[in-house]
């Protein structure tokens, strides 16, 4: 379960990168492709293994000039949808 506390990782065998044939930024994972939208790259360019969902809700709270509460809850819900579908682990 994604908390504020946890530290998501990308799963074994799980890569975000900048695909150039598609000029997209894309998550694969085995046998999958997930196409995330210009929100989900930003929290994903975030994700290192040692940087907390808090420590990633409040940069981009920073950045975009939001209210961290409803930055986090955003934050959480991508994240956790990421983790279920095996993509992230925290």
């Amino acid at each position: 379960m994604v908390e504020l506390a946890s530290t998501p990782r990308f799963a074994r065998g799980a890569k975000f990168r900048m695909d150039k044939a598609r000029d997209a930024w894309v998550v694969l994972a085995p046998e999958r492709l997930f196409l995330p939208d210009e929100h989900a790259v930003e929290i994903l360019k975030l994700v290192d293994g040692q940087r907390s969902v808090q420590g990633i809700a409040d940069l981009l709270a920073e950045r975009f000039a939001a209210p961290a509460e409803v930055i986090s809850g955003d934050v959480v819900a991508m994240l956790q949808d990421l983790a279920d579908k095996g993509v992230l682990e925290v």
